[in-house]
Order: structure tokens, then sequence, then C-alpha cells
């Protein structure tokens, strides 16, 4: 399973305001490069941000979709990638005292090649690609919210 905790030096809504602003998922969602439109009701459920992801000269334009939101709690996303499928993002705030916050990443392909392929080292890719995305996102809350405290302890 490729399930990533983090500990940010900032509160759950500190966290959940960048969540909850589709235009910042280009700032921190790894692959991403740029965003198309985010529907106004984002992060309600059925919303959704239109992007487009890829690397080099190779990109694609997709969706992600809101499935559960818990308002500084949780959102699950359903995340579209063209013919690799889409994949199960769940993003879990853990209130963690003292301004903190653990940040539990969960993302699982639900359907296409990936979904089918699911092996350790689709999920040790996944690993490294979310560390990546959990910094930036880490990243984005600190410069959001400079007054506090700055800080990241590393992913497990």
């Amino acid at each position: 399973m490729a399930v990533l905790n983090m500990l940010i030096e900032h509160n759950p809504e500190q966290v959940w305001q960048v969540l909850s602003d589709g235009w910042a998922y280009a700032e921190w969602v790894t692959g991403t490069r740029n965003i198309r439109d985010v529907d106004d009701r984002w992060p309600e459920p059925g919303a959704r941000i239109h992007y487009t992801v890829g690397a080099g000269p190779w990109t694609f334009d997709d969706v992600t979709t809101v499935r559960l939101a818990e308002p500084g709690r949780l959102l699950e996303l359903e995340a579209h990638a063209g013919r690799l499928g889409s994949a199960r993002v769940s993003i879990e705030l853990l209130d963690w005292g003292e301004g903190r916050t653990v940040v539990i990443l969960d993302e699982h392909p639900l359907t296409g090649p990936s979904a089918r392929w699911h092996s350790v080292p689709l999920d040790a890719a996944l690993r490294l690609r979310n560390r990546r995305m959990m910094r930036s996102l880490a990243r984005v809350v600190r410069e959001r919210h400079h007054g506090r405290p700055l800080g990241v302890v590393q992913p497990s």
C-alpha cells in the first residue's frame, strides 16, 4: 500500500485551507503542469479540478473528482490519469496538538493498467512520488502561514 504519514508544523485548519483551494494543486501535486478550471463547489463531493499533467513534451488533460469530504479532517479524491486509469487518493488530517497535524496520504489505483498491475514496485514508485508531494504540501502550507512555526518532520 502507498500510505505515507507526515507531521506538518501547522494546525489542521491551515492544512485544510490549502487542500480546499483547488487552484493551489499545481503548486504541490507532483506531475501537475497547470490547473485549467476548478468547480465553484470545490471541495464538496462531486466537484472537480480540471488539470494538465505530464512530463517533458508528453502531457494530457484530465480531472480529479471529490468523492468524500469532511472539512478540516478528510478529503477523498478520484484522480484520473488518461489511459493509465484512475486512483483513489485519501488525505486525512489528524490534530497532533501544539499546532501540528499528522497528514496521512493513502493512494491506490482503481482502474486501468495500474490497477491490474498493482504490485510492490508500483507502490514503491507511488511512495517516492507521494513523499515529494507531501513535502510540497508542507511547503505551500508554510508559505501561506509564514507567521506560524516553520519546519516539517520527514514523512515515514
